[in-house]
């Protein structure tokens, strides 16, 4: 089989690749020189739209409407935007082998990829229950939420199982975007996460106390402190009911797993210097391989506000430093300097009529303000989180633009507060004010 080569390879084709398919544009990439490879069978998409409208029974995004960039108010990148670029998209080509030493990536198929410079953009895998030999979890209609593959099989769960009922296990992003996203469809919800409270890597559990009731509230049962440790199916093999370890049994139509990601470094493994779950790089994202860069969930990077390597998972980091990346790879061509990352990490969430965002750190001492009870009508509250004097992470649900830009800026900024209480009665307008 006949070996291609190229200038720049790109492997995977998620929101990293998309996003730095447009920043090599932007640079000026000469038709030809670039390639993306993705097991995907569709040009890059904005994935968060999985986990939120992509399962709304009315008005739902599908395809090619929620490509990249639009989930930044960037234009919508068509498979014809890549073509008149001279961009080669090689879809549906699932990479088995990278030699770093030669250069050299090799497909499923046995087809043979040569590259100059590459960026590493795989993404992560969804952890899978069959992975911990849990029993039954290969029965039908258990799902995990990854590519836009599995949004459409579970969308045809939802209306095959109409009105019927859903598990959701595991308490972070996912299960509560899901939990959200199949409770709008009508199906009777059941949460069950291990943890005692929800979303506890980033919430305190004054904040998750607000949305457990609010879910509660919505008609969503929440199990906490056990986990699912068995299913059953029936006849045709669909799952029937999920066994937790603290002996209750809970009928299921329909299960979505999501307990978390892992990042997608195997190629790599012995190759490439890794740390923290990660391929560490430096603030270009430039691998130990000098012609190899890292972004994305995959990447250990120098965190620069906190002088520390952190690897992030998240779509915001996902666009910023596939960019960065670019502009590092393209600066060096030209002789140019191009300045350090300096990311100030972000993380946000959207379901029901709820709306939260977050920026900076979530270490020290923490203080909850405004009305967070489940009840209101519209609830606007948040937390900021205090370390060595400073407030270096803040939290706000229902803000405007302007208030989360707000917050933003405190995490970033870290100005000094002493008296705890005062922060509290202040709240956000402490953030206004900075």
């Amino acid at each position: 089989m006949a070996e291609k080569s190229f200038k720049y390879v790109i492997v995977g084709g998620g929101v990293a690749a998309g996003y730095a398919a447009r920043e090599f544009a932007k640079q000026g990439v000469q038709p030809g020189e670039l390639a993306i490879i993705s097991k995907e069978a569709v040009a890059p998409y904005e994935r968060p739209a999985l986990s939120k409208g992509y399962l709304f029974p009315e008005g739902a995004p599908r395809l090619p409407g929620f490509n990249v960039c639009v989930g930044s108010g960037g234009e919508r990148l068509l498979s014809e935007w890549y073509k008149e670029k001279g961009i080669e998209l090689i879809l549906s080509t699932e990479i088995v082998k990278a030699d770093l030493p030669a250069n050299t990536l090799e497909s499923s198929a046995g087809e043979k990829f040569k590259y100059q410079i590459l960026i590493i953009a795989t993404g992560s895998t969804v952890i899978k229950l069959t992975d911990f030999g849990v029993q039954g979890a290969d029965a039908k209609n258990i799902f995990y939420l990854r590519e836009v593959d599995d949004a459409d099989k579970l969308v045809e769960a939802i209306k095959a199982k109409k009105n019927g009922k859903a598990v959701i296990v595991g308490g972070g992003y996912i299960g509560l975007e899901l939990g959200a996203a199949l409770r709008i469809n009508n199906l009777d919800v059941s949460m069950v996460y291990p943890e005692p409270w929800c979303m506890p890597r980033l919430f305190t559990s004054g904040i998750a106390a607000f949305y457990e009731g609010y879910y509660a509230n919505k008609g969503i049962k929440i199990i906490k402190g056990t986990v699912a440790v068995g299913f059953t199916s029936n006849s045709n093999g669909e799952v029937k009911e999920v066994q937790l370890k603290d002996g209750r049994v809970l009928e299921a139509d329909i299960v979505v797993v999501g307990v978390g990601g892992r990042p997608l470094t195997t190629l790599f493994k012995g190759q490439v210097e890794e740390e923290k779950g990660g391929i560490k790089t430096d603030a270009f994202f430039k691998t130990s391989v000098p012609n190899v860069y890292a972004v994305g969930d995959v990447a250990t990077f120098p965190l620069k506000l906190y002088n520390e390597l952190r690897r992030v998972e998240h779509v915001d980091h996902a666009r910023k430093s596939a960019e960065q990346a670019v502009k590092a790879i393209k600066g060096a061509e030209k002789g140019e300097t191009v300045e350090e990352y300096d990311y100030l990490p972000y993380f946000y969430s959207r379901s029901f009529d709820l709306a939260w965002q977050f920026y900076g750190d979530n270490v020290g001492d923490t203080v909850l303000f405004g009305d967070n009870d489940p009840q209101s009508t519209k609830p606007k509250f948040g937390s900021y989180w205090i370390k060595d004097g400073k407030v270096v992470g803040a939290f706000l649900e229902g803000g405007t633009a302007e208030e989360n830009q707000a917050i933003a800026k405190v995490a970033k900024l870290q100005p000094k507060v002493e008296d705890l209480d005062a922060l509290t009665k202040e709240g956000i307008s402490f953030a206004c004010k900075i």
